[in-house]
């Protein structure tokens, strides 16, 4: 069978790691990939799967499955997140890792590709039990994760406060303080002034990179975001303060639209009391699904993978997407929205603001020496806006589209280094 071929889902629908797999095949075949360099490629180094079980508040024990997955580690240590979240399983964080190898290398940063997660609805626990799930699952990854390792980082339903407890357990267990182990931690144990933003300040300076490759002023454009978490609520209230109009904002209970924009701080404080966005006042609610089918400048899918199918792709009227989700467009979705002329900036090269400044916190920890938060945000504004230089130029010379090329520059450099180094033994 040609490594080209691989399974699809019984009904045809397009999981992560379809989407990954797919992604990585076109790309190898228009680049004229090794065979031998594709096919190990196409499979992670290790994946783990552990058994989490923890004491709950009133004395009884749940059992949890968590995962940690390493994609590729030639160009460095295993970069990734850890997730919580009921839907959370092995093909998901396979794909993950993925695309963090590719975002990693698109951004010239010395890391592979990792992730991991456990399968649960962090909503349903108490600080006290988060805190012993956590700590049991970070020592059942033990083996995996380190400073020269794996170093993980916040991601879906995790936290800094979370990332803190990990670092502690490792550092317990290896009798002394690593504050390298993580990234994405408080500052007072090592963490980076600007991280807690960095992936939101990313997706900004995308959005205005592409802007200006079109020929648009930032005042100009309207801009509408679905996901209202970490990223996708701070990313409103930067594109809003820079001069955007964000007409519409979403998170998992509903959304909320206003033609001559939303007023971001009024929208957190209804959300401090209310919990949601949904029910803020002057403003017209909306689904998740019609927030996507917006007519609007800018999309931003900025919450879960697979929200833009063949089944909703030809009713986008965006004239540009920028992925801030990991994701968020199918395979075949992508390929709808390219003959339609949508413009759509791959995650692997939007959302690569977080991982950057994790390199910097890294980095940091590693010489104890902390930068600035204004010395933080040029070098991220520097990185980001060379490697869309670099995927833009590439996509107008080999007439590929942004996303094409993106996969083309990472699998290359990673191919690179696997030429290089030779397979042992």
């Amino acid at each position: 069978m040609s490594v080209t071929e691989h399974d699809r889902t019984a009904a045809g629908s397009e999981t992560a790691w379809d989407t990954a797999l797919a992604q990585l095949d076109e790309v190898a075949e228009m680049m004229g990939l090794a065979p031998g360099v594709h096919e190990i490629l196409r499979s992670p180094k290790r994946a783990l799967i552990v058994s989490v079980p923890f004491r709950m508040d009133d004395g009884s024990t749940r059992v949890y499955e968590g995962y940690r997955v390493h994609h590729n580690v030639t160009r460095g240590p295993a970069k990734g997140g850890i997730r919580y979240h009921p839907d959370v399983g092995l093909d998901e964080v396979k794909a993950l890792a993925m695309w963090m190898t590719w975002k990693c290398a698109i951004a010239g940063i010395p890391f592979g590709g990792a992730k991991g997660g456990i399968a649960v609805d962090p909503r349903q626990h108490s600080r006290s039990e988060l805190e012993r799930m956590t700590r049991r699952f970070a020592s059942e990854i033990l083996p995996l994760i380190g400073p020269e390792r794996d170093i993980p980082a916040p991601d879906m339903n995790t936290d800094e406060e979370i990332m803190s407890w990990i670092m502690d357990t490792y550092s317990m267990n290896s009798g002394y303080s690593v504050p390298g182990v993580v990234t994405g931690k408080p500052v007072a144990i090592g963490g980076s002034r600007g991280r807690s933003g960095a992936t939101s300040r990313g997706v900004m300076y995308m959005v205005f990179a592409m802007m200006r490759s079109l020929g648009l002023g930032i005042e100009e454009i309207s801009v509408a975001i679905q996901g209202y978490g970490k990223v996708g609520g701070f990313l409103a209230q930067l594109l809003h303060d820079a001069g955007c109009r964000v007409v519409a904002i979403s998170d998992v209970e509903g959304g909320l639209y206003r033609e001559r924009g939303l007023d971001p701080e009024a929208i957190n404080r209804h959300k401090r009391e209310a919990g949601t966005v949904v029910g803020a006042p002057d403003c017209d609610a909306i689904t998740n699904a019609e927030l996507l089918e917006l007519d609007c400048d800018v999309l931003i899918p900025a919450a879960v993978e697979g929200v833009i199918t063949v089944k909703n792709a030809d009713r986008v009227r965006a004239r540009v997407i920028c992925e801030a989700a990991n994701g968020p467009i199918t395979f075949e979705a992508d390929k709808i929205l390219n003959e339609r002329g949508v413009y759509v900036v791959p995650d692997i090269l939007a959302n690569s603001g977080g991982v950057t400044v994790s390199y910097f916190e890294w980095v940091q920890d590693i010489q104890a020496y902390f930068w600035s938060e204004e010395e933080v945000n040029d070098r991220l504004r520097m990185i980001m806006e060379r490697a869309f230089d670099d995927v833009s130029s590439f996509a107008e010379e080999k007439n590929l589209t942004l996303r094409q090329a993106a996969q083309w520059i990472g699998v290359g450099r990673v191919s690179e280094a696997h030429l290089t180094r030779g397979l042992f033994p």
